[in-house]
C-alpha cells in the first residue's frame, strides 16, 4: 500500500484502495488503519488531531480510537472499520477484506 517513510509520527497518511480511503497512522507502537471517514458526518478524519490513541474529527470534534475504532465521544456513534497493518520491511501491508 504504501512505505513506512510515507507515514510521520502522530500523524496520518491517507491511501486509496479499491474505492476507499484508508488513514494509516504512525503510534509509538506501530501502525494502525481505519477509514479515513468520520461515522457521524463524513469528515475526513486524517485531517484531525492526534491525541493518544485517538484521532479527533476535524468538524465536529469526535474522538475515535486509532487501534479500536470505537467511537468514543459524540456526535459519533458508530465505530470506524479498522484493518490489520503488517509491515514487511518498508512496506506497509493492509488487509481489506473481499
Amino acid at each position: 500500500m504504501g512505505k513506512v517513510s510515507d507515514v510521520p509520527p502522530d500523524r496520518a497518511e491517507v491511501f486509496d484502495v479499491e474505492e476507499r480511503r484508508i488513514a494509516i497512522y504512525r503510534l509509538d507502537d506501530g501502525f494502525y488503519a481505519i477509514d479515513d471517514i468520520c461515522t457521524h458526518d463524513g469528515g475526513p478524519l486524517a485531517e484531525g488531531e492526534v491525541e493518544g490513541d485517538q484521532v479527533i474529527c476535524p468538524r465536529h470534534g469526535a474522538r475515535f480510537s486509532i487501534k479500536s475504532g470505537a467511537a468514543l465521544t459524540f456526535p459519533a456513534i458508530t465505530p470506524v472499520q479498522t484493518y490489520p497493518v503488517r509491515v514487511d520491511g518498508e512496506d506497509l501491508l493492509v488487509g481489506i477484506a473481499d
